[in-house]
């Protein structure tokens, strides 16, 4: 091996060695190339990463308690069995219900142990005003003689439970459940179990919404890709139209169209069809058709983007080996069509979870979806960690599916165009 001298090594023109200019040139087309990239990165931490974290933290951050009762949440740090706390416990919440009356934030602890014990919110409220008027004690027997509530030992270890400034209640309420006095999880009342039947509604509706568009839009998308191009560029800006029209717009006429005097019923009775109106307007129905029509554009391009990629040769191959039409079809042509096939149904079926508006207009009470109690928790009830709750999971499935996909599929293989 020859050693290098300083006569060998290559300069430029102005005596600088050449793999140092060319470590400059690289690290200024570095530099330039983050700035291109630092306005999108910082559009998609604000708008997603953030709200994300946000949504993340609030359902498991639980500070109301903690931070307004002081004196009674280190009071009840030494209360560990089934009777009713002692004196001091009493005596540190009558403190404490002082300093929230004096501040005004009586309400924002009773609104949270409201979430666990239905009526707790008036029952809260009247002991912050009686404790007010309680100069010395025996506070227990004071509290426990205005309202029968305060001799309850459970609703002390709610108490005590949401003294901590994490909890995991919001997610366990959003799957039905519930701990006991012991700390033991077990399912809620029949009559108080909800989500978990929203969350199979939700689902069951967006699976059904995505196997629609798909047995709807492969046809169209295997005949926009064999049409001559005069053609079939006037029937993609007819697939295309119901992008340049609000989903607000889209699904409102739905509603009119599908009233019980609407243009669906006064057809079909004017048809004689139909002696009496049909039940089309606020059911599954109504809900399931709205949202086909919404999203089957978005499962039929990933398809149809597929398509024209297909060769015709291949399936002219086929049927010259002796294969017949169907069978050239499904064992040459419509494999290699699974990737649109996935990217498109994954696409709508993941915005399919995340519908509000359409079940909201046309869908009746047993249509809503998971949105509309998340919805309902921040605009109504002003429950983030229970709305929270409610989005994470909601966002956890999402991202199982996205790794169920990458799994049988594979994320490179996607094609949306």
């Amino acid at each position: 091996m020859v050693a290098t001298t300083a006569i060998d090594i290559v300069r430029t023109a102005d005596g600088v060695p050449l793999r140092y200019k060319l470590r400059r040139v690289e690290r200024t087309q570095r530099l330039r190339a983050m700035g291109l990239v630092a306005p999108l990165f910082l559009f998609i931490v604000v708008t997603f990463i953030l709200p994300i974290s946000f949504l993340l933290f609030r359902s498991v951050s639980d500070p109301e308690v903690a931070t307004h009762l002081p004196r009674t949440i280190l009071a009840l740090r030494s209360w560990t069995t089934a009777d009713l706390p002692g004196e001091a416990v009493y005596a540190a919440f009558a403190a404490d219900l002082k300093e929230t009356q004096k501040n005004k934030t009586t309400g924002i602890v009773a609104k949270r142990i409201n979430f666990e014990v239905a009526g707790a919110l008036s029952r809260f409220k009247a002991a912050g005003r009686a404790a007010e008027g309680m100069r010395t004690g025996p506070f227990k027997e004071g509290f426990v003689k205005l309202d029968p509530m305060w001799a309850d030992p459970m609703l002390w270890k709610i108490v005590q439970r949401a003294g901590e400034p994490y909890t995991d209640y919001y997610y366990f309420a959003a799957l039905d459940r519930k701990r006991d006095f012991e700390g033991r999880i077990g399912w809620v009342g029949e009559k108080q179990a909800v989500y978990v039947d929203v969350f199979w509604r939700t689902f069951g509706i967006a699976s059904i919404v995505t196997l629609a568009t798909f047995l709807l839009g492969f046809p169209v998308a295997y005949l926009l890709a064999t049409l001559p191009v005069r053609h079939s560029n006037l029937l993609m800006i007819l697939v295309l139209l119901p992008f340049w029209t609000s989903l607000l717009v889209r699904t409102t006429a739905w509603y009119v169209l599908l009233l019980d005097n609407g243009v669906v019923n006064d057809t079909l009775r004017f048809l004689g069809l139909i002696d009496e109106p049909l039940k089309l307007i606020f059911s599954r129905f109504s809900t399931i058709v709205a949202m086909t029509h919404i999203q089957l554009p978005f499962t039929l391009l990933p398809i149809y983007s597929v398509m024209k990629t297909i060769s015709p040769s291949h399936v002219r191959a086929a049927r010259s080996l002796g294969a017949g039409p169907f069978y050239a079809f499904w064992r040459v042509y419509f494999p290699q069509t699974i990737p649109g096939i996935a990217a498109g149904c994954l696409l709508t079926f993941i915005l399919s979870l995340g519908y509000y508006i359409t079940p909201a207009l046309v869908g009746g009470p047993a249509d809503q979806m998971t949105s509309y109690y998340v919805a309902y928790f921040i605009n109504s009830i002003i429950n983030w960690g229970q709305a929270s709750a409610l989005g994470a999971i909601l966002l956890v499935a999402t991202g199982v599916l996205y790794f169920a996909y990458n799994r049988l599929i594979g994320v490179e293989n996607m094609k949306l165009g």
